[in-house]
Formats: structure tokens, sequence, C-alpha cells
């Protein structure tokens, strides 16, 4: 019943994530970060209808598109978590350092909490509240098909940067551990950056958080 399709966008090749409900085509935009048009390509090649924007946190790359797709679409935003209300501020001078056109900030029309669910269609998605990369950092599971949007909390082969303001690296490693690896080693998990790997394979490789460096 779940379909996605993974837009990469901006000249960070940030995993935007378009998905969609097949019973009923209605669709939500995950971390829509530029390129919006790309984004609105993917929906019309797929005949679907994107009825919500959903942002995981509040990096530049995850949201530099969400007010003007919003716009666009006369979509609200949601999420991320309060704790990135400080990084939506600083949307301009997030621009400057990273070198992406001039944007506005700007605050979603509802923050995210953890155990939030958020309906798609037939579909229902868990929200949980994964700090560590940032302090408002947000995953989105749809349990029926085990499948995990986890922006850059954790990466094929590695996790989420934390020397940016308010980050923590043992935030990081608990949300990893104490929150995502109890949903299932068969969880496919899309990245905020590179290619999809599976929650077991992460457990049993990955360097930063495998159970054989925690034990």
């Amino acid at each position: 019943m779940l379909k996605y399709q993974i837009v990469p966008v901006t000249h960070y090749q940030q995993n935007c994530s378009l998905v969609w409900c097949s019973d009923t085509n209605a669709a939500a935009v995950i971390d829509p970060g530029g390129d919006i048009d790309s984004i609105l390509s993917a929906a019309k090649a797929n005949q679907v209808n994107i009825q919500h924007i959903w942002l995981t946190h509040g990096h530049l790359d995850h949201v530099g598109g969400a007010l003007a797709l919003s716009k666009e679409l006369q979509l609200d935003i949601i999420g991320p978590h309060k704790g990135d209300q400080f990084w939506l501020a600083g949307i301009p001078q997030q621009c400057a350092m990273m070198g992406f056109p001039a944007h506005k900030a700007f605050e979603p029309n509802r923050w995210l909490n953890e155990g939030d669910t958020l309906s798609l269609g037939k579909l229902s998605f868990q929200v949980l509240h994964c700090p560590g990369h940032t302090p408002g950092h947000l995953v989105f599971f749809e349990a029926d098909s085990k499948l995990a949007f986890v922006g850059d909390v954790l990466f094929a082969g590695s996790v989420g940067r934390t020397d940016f303001p308010q980050g923590n690296s043992q935030q990081l490693v608990e949300s990893i551990r104490g929150k995502l690896w109890p949903l299932g080693d068969d969880v496919q998990f899309v990245p905020g950056h590179g290619p999809m790997s599976n929650f077991g394979h992460e457990r049993k490789t990955n360097p930063f958080v495998s159970d054989s460096r925690f034990g």
C-alpha cells in the first residue's frame, strides 16, 4: 500500500522522498530541500496528489524548498520537533554558509512530538523524536510496510554528524539503538543522503552503532 520515490535535490543530493498510499494516491513530501520542480514532476509522473509536507529536521538541505512548495500547493508544513526552531529561524544564515540561494526563515504550521501519528490515505506513520544530529530531529515509521524515513540520524555504514550547534553524539547513539533498533532488523530505511539499508545490517556492520561495539 505504501509506495515511494526518492528525489535527490540540491547540490547536497539530499534524499527528498515522495511517499504515497496506492489505494488513494494521497501523497506526502518528506524533506523538500529544494528543486521543487523535480518534486512536482515526480508527483505528476506517478499520478499522485500531494497533500502533506513533512520535515525531519531543520537543516537547509532538508527544508529549503518547503516554504515555496507550501505556497505553490497551499499546504501546511508539518514538523520537525520544536527543538529545531533555532535552525529554521537561521535559514538565511544557513543559505550564506552552505552556498544556497537565499531562503526566508519560517515556522511550520505544526510542530511534532514523540508518539504523534501522521495519516496519509490509509497509511499511518509513527513519529519518533530522535535527537543527536539536531535536537529536534524526527523519524517517520510506517509499520505495515516496515519502512522508516530517518533523515540524517542514520546512514548506510555511518551516522549523522554531531558537530553542529546542539548536536550530541551520545544522544544520537541512544536514539538509534534505543528507538530505531527495537523497530526490527527487517525494517528498511531511507536516509537523508546515500543508499538505503536496513536496521539489521547496520546493527551488524555499522562501526558507529553496531551491537559488537556496544555489546
